[in-house]
């Protein structure tokens, strides 16, 4: 069964389905053959229907309407101008604050796609024209985008925490650590770059200039505090702070800023609508998917057929490492977490490993092949918003991609980078 269920996924996708059929039909082929017809197909239905359910899922819309209202409004020119004030001057700092401009709007939107629009749309001209390489530039954009993964919000920890039932504000929280490390980490490599390539400089600012930039980014600084200080300080769950950011990003692009128009609110609306709608259909037929896999015990028939549960610990993380990251190389990350993480579990348990951690090192695997040929989502991202061939957009990745491995390895020998703020904001 699971050959056939296996074979008739790959076949539909090397056809061109969109990833949502070849789940589907694999549950109905695993379902018939399981149950010898499709007499009781509403179970699988419920099934699915019980993948949507979940209240925390509610976040999702609501974090992707806050990012669609904000990267059309002022909040991502304004981040962006903070950090070129402080940084843009020294060697490598145009490359630095794109980096860490892509960190800021990662954490008041939580889409790497949004991130990828925000704020490789206005810097990558700047930064050609400052002298950095075409590859080079794409290559940070798309790699210092997937830093929103780790940074919360984080779409994909919403996912991964109510598949696997652990704490959404615990992996906020916890995700914090790693997104500083490989923002630290890609800062360092872009020094080096510029001053290996003797890349100019760009004018300082002066003091006066940093304090408007500052005073002009304050309002789309208060994303962080409402997220993190809320859950942090017990005044939201991760759900009501996604619905007060929306009501914030409403507040700020039209009343404060007044960037957008009542006309806009159908356009954004649209859009946010469209999005929910695929990661909702993915989400309903993934869990359908995931149910027909667990009542045949093909993840602990796959688990002792490699011996994952005699690894230990450090084992079964690396194991978990290699499977994410080489399946979000081909296939949507969200999917990738509501197929992986259940077949995973049992050996998560059995090992007692933290799920927090594990939520994390997920979630960095998912980042690293969303910008990992061959299909990496944000690589084709990247060429529709920037016009560029695929071989430009993929050949300054391998650096980065080293860094973000290099990054994974260090979680998993020092687990606290990870679990240091979580045990603290949390008592754990």
């Amino acid at each position: 069964m699971t050959t056939v269920m296996v074979v008739t996924m790959i076949a539909l996708l090397l056809l061109g389905f969109p990833m949502m059929i070849p789940l589907i039909t694999a549950a109905v082929i695993g379902f018939f053959m399981m149950f010898n017809g499709l007499g009781q197909m509403e179970t699988l239905i419920q099934q699915m229907m019980a993948g949507i359910r979940p209240a925390s899922l509610i976040a999702v819309p609501m974090f992707i309407l806050a990012a669609d209202i904000m990267t059309r409004g002022q909040s991502a020119e304004r981040l962006i101008n903070m950090v070129m004030s402080f940084i843009g001057h020294v060697k490598g700092g145009l490359a630095v604050s794109t980096a860490a401009s892509c960190t800021l709007f990662g954490a008041v939107s939580g889409s790497t796609q949004a991130t990828v629009v925000a704020v490789g749309s206005p810097l990558r001209p700047r930064m050609l024209k400052a002298g950095y390489s075409d590859s080079f530039t794409l290559a940070l954009i798309i790699n210092s985008s997937d830093i929103a993964f780790l940074i919360p919000p984080s779409i994909g920890m919403i996912i991964y925490g109510v598949i696997s039932g652990t704490s959404i504000g615990e992996l906020f929280i916890a995700g914090i650590g790693p997104g500083l490390l490989i923002l630290s980490m890609f800062a360092v490599y872009c020094v080096i770059y510029a001053v290996v390539r003797d890349v100019p400089t760009e004018p300082k600012s002066s003091w006066r200039e940093r304090f408007s930039a500052v005073r002009m980014a304050l309002w789309p600084l208060g994303f962080p505090v409402i997220i993190v200080g809320g859950i942090y300080g017990g005044i939201f769950s991760p759900t009501e702070a996604a619905a007060a950011c929306v009501l914030y990003a409403i507040l700020l692009e039209f009343v404060v800023f007044r960037s957008l128009k009542v006309n806009d609110i159908y356009a954004i609306a649209k859009s946010t609508g469209l999005i929910t709608a695929v990661v909702f259909i993915l989400v309903a037929v993934g869990n359908g998917f995931s149910w027909i896999i667990s009542f045949a015990q093909i993840p602990q028939a796959i688990l002792e057929a490699v011996g994952i549960n005699e690894a230990g610990p450090t084992g079964v993380l690396i194991a978990i490492c290699i499977a994410f990251f080489v399946a979000c190389m081909f296939v949507d990350p969200i999917v990738v977490i509501l197929v992986l993480t259940p077949i995973f579990a049992p050996a998560v348990e059995a090992t007692g490993l933290d799920p927090v951690l594990v939520g994390i090192l997920i979630t960095l695997q998912v980042a690293i092949g969303s910008a990992t040929p061959p299909f990496g989502c944000d690589i084709f991202t990247a060429i529709a918003i920037f016009k560029r061939p695929y071989l430009d957009v993929i050949k300054g990745t391998p650096p980065f991609v080293f860094l973000l491995i290099a990054a994974a390895a260090l979680l998993i020998i020092f687990p606290q980078i990870a679990l240091f703020l979580r045990d603290l904001a949390f008592g754990g």
